[in-house]
């Protein structure tokens, strides 16, 4: 699982089963973790130039967005899977 430098995932209580390992992002590297392109297209296609009047109207743009960005898989797969990512799970699946 790749993960960033978040709190949560360095805590001592957080328990990791056997079958899963981390790949830390170094510090301070959105541009290497693939949610935060995830992220970047929402803003981008489905919040900007927008206002709400109501948390709960960001929220259902939110659901919106992203059901509609998981909709489609092939451009959530080239957001996503990146070469240095698959190397990796190619390397832990021989």
């Amino acid at each position: 699982m790749v993960v960033d430098g978040a709190s949560s995932h360095r805590s001592k209580e957080l328990e990791i089963p056997k079958n899963v390992s981390f790949i830390r992002l170094p510090p301070y590297s959105p541009e290497l973790n693939p949610a935060e392109q995830i992220w970047n297209i929402l803003r981008r296609d489905y919040f900007a130039n927008r206002v709400f009047d109501a948390l709960d109207a960001a929220t259902t743009q939110a659901e919106s967005g992203l059901a509609e960005m998981a909709a489609n898989k092939s451009a959530i797969r080239q957001l996503t899977n990146w070469p240095w990512i698959s190397a990796i799970f190619e390397n832990v699946m021989e």
